[in-house]
């Protein structure tokens, strides 16, 4: 297969983040097709160019409209802020590329459908950026719920709490306003763990929710106070197509919780638990055996958990965020050489925008939201 050129717009974290798996993901797998760092874009050009340097770009460019449009680029690599992914992804999809976009995917419900309907129409591989569902562990408790291991499985807990909301004096940002952002904890970090929740548990029949603003004000750098206009905490109750049920809640006011991200998954003969801020391990207990010798087992992740092999070759010596990006960069060159489809592409995604934005709106609403039918 003919290398394949790479165009990234944006350089904060997590355009960081997708240029050191571009330059990791042959390296690491070497069966993956061979890429080319074409062109970096941002604004303004002075910070295109030496962010290029740095990242290992050949060229630059501060007019993404451009780039998108640049017959020689084929992967188009999205890690502006939330209110551009439509517009860009709709944009590079139309002109031929596949496109690798960070979460959330779009800041409606309605942006999210157009996405999936244009990513379908132009047949192109897309990948929106949930690296929290690469790591090996995330997969095993996959396999081991799939394959009965801890019977019918009836009932999920998640949270996923952060404190980068919970200062009451930090300034207003974007991050406070609809237009913008778009939901709030719901977008920024819930979408995460409804990842991991509709791998795990299939997909969501209802659900009732309440959501809050705990600082419904925050100051301007200038001056004056700016309303906050998307929540701060959400908490739902669900009922899975499967029969079971749960809940989830997120916050990103809650003191000191960093990358707290946990989830429990039930069933007739064990449970399964796992702790993202101890992403290497995974806790299984199974109801079996002597009594007296019964209790969770942890589960140490190494070569036995593909594809943590392909990083370290011995177990329990631990892979970290920037190793799921590279998981992730694989599994897109992969799928665009006619291997196994992304998951979550653009359709997968929409599945998770529709539980999200379902929490939003029963919040709103004070009614049930069933997506049987949507």
């Amino acid at each position: 297969m003919k290398r394949l050129n790479v165009a990234l717009i944006g350089t904060g974290f997590m355009g960081k983040a997708h240029a050191l798996a571009f330059n990791a993901v042959r390296q690491t797998f070497g069966d993956v097709p061979k890429v080319a760092l074409h062109t970096l874009c941002d604004t303004p050009a002075a910070k295109a160019a030496q962010m290029a340097d740095q990242f290992g770009f050949a060229h630059s460019s501060e007019d993404w409209r451009a780039t998108v449009a640049n017959p020689e680029i084929d992967i188009v690599s999205i890690t502006t802020p939330n209110g551009m992914h439509r517009e860009m992804a709709v944009a590079a999809l139309k002109a031929g590329k596949h496109v690798w976009c960070e979460k959330p995917m779009a800041l409606t419900l309605a942006e999210a459908e157009e996405m999936a309907g244009v990513a379908n129409a132009a047949g192109k591989v897309t990948l929106l950026g949930y690296n929290y569902i690469r790591n090996p562990a995330i997969d095993h408790a996959v396999r081991l719920v799939a394959e009965g291991r801890i019977g019918r499985v009836v009932h999920f807990r998640g949270w996923v709490d952060e404190d980068y909301q919970a200062d009451p004096d930090l300034h207003w940002t974007w991050r406070a306003k609809l237009k913008d952002a778009g939901l709030g904890t719901l977008g920024d970090l819930g979408c995460h763990l409804v990842s991991m929740m509709l791998r795990l548990m299939g997909p969501v029949e209802s659900l009732v929710a309440d959501t809050q603003i705990i600082h419904e004000t925050r100051p301007l750098p200038e001056g004056g106070r700016a309303r906050v206009e998307n929540e701060d905490t959400a908490t739902a109750i669900l009922r899975f197509a499967s029969g079971a049920q749960g809940s989830f809640s997120t916050s990103r006011s809650a003191w000191g919780r960093k990358n707290r991200l946990d989830w429990e998954v039930h069933g007739t003969k064990g449970m399964i638990s796992f702790a993202q801020e101890r992403m290497n391990e995974l806790h299984l207990y199974v109801n079996e055996g002597d009594r007296a010798e019964q209790g969770f087992r942890t589960i140490l992740t190494g070569p036995a958990h593909p594809p943590y092999g392909a990083f370290c070759p011995a177990a329990g010596h631990q892979i970290g965020f920037n190793d799921l990006k590279v998981i992730e960069a694989a599994q897109l060159l992969h799928a665009i050489a006619g291997g196994q489809p992304c998951w979550p592409g653009f359709a997968e995604g929409l599945e998770i925008e529709r539980v999200i934005h379902g929490a939003a709106e029963a919040a709103q609403t004070g009614t049930r939201v069933s997506f049987v039918g949507r």
